[in-house]
């Protein structure tokens, strides 16, 4: 399951935004460190081709597919040398696929901060700063390995990993997340393998107020700004609003927003995640049970399959593909297969976003 890690400095509105996208009830107080570990939650991928389906074959069962959420207790300045915790903070980093920075934008003064006043830009640098000095830290690690080894080996891969993790101490040195290097496909897996923490894709939360809601403010303005240039993506959202909203019934809360001329920030925040992976969904139908699944852009049919069970990937003999879209516009599977719309797919195939699939194999 992919995984995603909710970081911040304290009091930016992270356990609330854990707990609005996770329906959890993780503390969240206003003074710093009310989390002093990590929190997980599974939170449900929110798909309206998902709802279609089920509809359209009368389903008595819908899996939606998930992904991961942690809740990372709040990073300080000197985070890399241990301060507030921060070894343990950042190795929880090291194991996500993707970051998710909450940014505090709205104002209460009952809630204490870093500072005195809203610097979301500095709040950003601090943050990546005690990324960047880790990352160091772990290429120096690995440098001093790669020296020793240099003096016995004159193998190429070491003298190739030597030089990339050069590249990447410079571009560190410079302020510049490790993310930003222009690397060829067969230098990315030196770095891969160190999971350094500013390789990771990087998603800013702006966490604003609720009369900020579908206009921003100059403060959003400049951390869109920041993050075109680092390659990031953008979300704003009130936290403390979707918090409160997530205790409604559904409806309900549509209702409100629909009053208000708002969207989910939540579903906004979920789906910007997906596509930072470049993840696509693809569809099951059994039994009257659909099934959503998560799948990396570019995978084969046979991979696909081993989303669902190992041995269904072992024994894969072919997939029998309908787009959705064609097969909502001709209304069932059985008219799909009239109109020769489900085709025979191979295991090389590459799977598309929205594809519905039956497969067969062999156990």
């Amino acid at each position: 399951m992919h995984c995603y890690g909710i970081v911040g400095l304290p009091n930016v509105g992270k356990s609330t935004l854990f707990n609005a996208l996770t329906h959890s009830s993780v503390l969240a107080e206003k003074y710093p460190f009310s989390t002093t570990d990590h929190h997980i939650g599974v939170v449900k991928v929110p798909d309206e081709r998902l709802k279609r389906l089920a509809e359209l074959v009368e389903a008595i069962e819908v899996k939606p597919t998930t992904i991961e959420f942690v809740d990372i207790a709040g990073l300080v300045k000197g985070a890399h040398k241990g301060e507030g915790l921060g070894n343990r903070f950042l190795s929880y980093i090291r194991e996500v696929d993707c970051i998710v920075e909450v940014v505090r934008l709205f104002r209460d003064e009952t809630i204490s901060h870093i500072s005195t006043d809203l610097e979301p830009i500095s709040d950003i640098e601090t943050i990546n700063l005690e990324l960047i000095f880790k990352d160091l830290e772990t290429i120096s690690k690995r440098r001093d390995k790669l020296c020793q080894l240099l003096r016995t080996s004159k193998e190429k891969r070491y003298q190739e990993e030597w030089e990339l993790l050069g590249q990447a101490e410079a571009c560190l040195n410079e302020g510049r997340l490790a993310s930003s290097l222009r690397l060829l496909p067969s230098e990315g897996g030196y770095l891969k393998e160190l999971s350094l923490l500013t390789a990771k894709p990087f998603l800013y939360v702006a966490n604003i107020d609720e009369e900020d809601l579908g206009k921003g403010n100059q403060l959003l303005k400049e951390i869109e700004g920041m993050a075109k240039e680092t390659g990031a993506r953008v979300v704003n959202l009130s936290a403390k609003l979707e918090d409160e909203l997530k205790d409604l019934p559904k409806e309900e809360a549509d209702e409100f927003r629909q009053e208000m001329g708002m969207v989910s920030g939540i579903n906004a925040l979920i789906a910007e995640s997906y596509s930072l992976l470049d993840l696509i969904s693809f569809f099951t139908v059994e039994h009257r049970k659909v099934s959503s699944w998560t799948l990396k852009r570019g995978m084969s049919a046979q991979e696909a399959a081993g989303k669902i069970h190992s041995d269904m990937e072992k024994g894969f003999i072919s997939a029998e593909v309908v787009p959705f879209y064609q097969l909502i516009e001709v209304g069932s599977l059985s008219s799909a297969s009239k109109k020769g719309l489900i085709r025979q797919e191979g295991r090389e195939y590459v799977v598309q976003d929205g594809d519905v699939i039956t497969f067969r194999f062999n156990v």
